[in-house]
């Protein structure tokens, strides 16, 4: 093996799951993400930096934009210049699910009203959640989800949380 390695013919892979067994693979090949780890995984190990960086420039992203997409995430990272490294939409629909996991931003559905403006009806998109925000018609930019009149609800609209009874009941329960 060391013969077929020095000649650049065979190369040893981390692996995450079997972590005292080699594993090799002809450097003409990609290795799976299950033996690797994945986009987060750097030479056998979590890279926690990266990830740390890549939340940090997200969050910054959606709370300067107030509404932001995978997409849009993707490029205020590329144009951040923050990273060294090609980041993927992959990568940054994974730190999203994170956050919203973390409950440090929420998951969304476009209205195309208002803040959603910008971006389509129906598309998902992320806004920043405020510490301690209290449910309240008020400051809560978005309808029951189940509603079959979201796609006409805005705070401004004819169709908007505060005439709706049913999003008032939600917000008691």
């Amino acid at each position: 093996m060391k013969a077929l390695m020095n000649k650049s013919m065979v190369k040893e892979l981390p692996s995450i799951k079997n972590k005292g067994i080699k594993i090799y693979m002809g450097t003409e090949f990609e290795p799976s993400k299950d033996i690797t780890g994945g986009h987060f995984y750097s030479e056998g190990s979590l890279d926690t930096v990266f990830i740390d960086a890549l939340k940090k420039t997200c969050l910054q992203c959606i709370s300067l934009q107030r509404v932001s997409t995978c997409d849009g995430c993707l490029e205020w990272v590329k144009k951040s210049g923050v990273f060294t490294t090609q980041v993927t939409g992959d990568q940054i629909e994974e730190i999203l699910q994170t956050l919203v996991l973390d409950d440090e931003i929420m998951q969304m559905t476009s209205t195309g009203y208002g803040d959603f403006a910008s971006i389509p009806v129906g598309k998902t998109c992320y806004i920043c959640k405020s510490k301690g925000e209290k449910k309240s018609v008020d400051s809560t930019p978005f309808p029951c989800f189940s509603c079959q009149r979201m796609s006409f609800c805005s705070t401004d609209g004819v169709v908007s949380p505060t005439t709706c009874v049913y999003y008032q009941k939600w917000l008691d329960f």
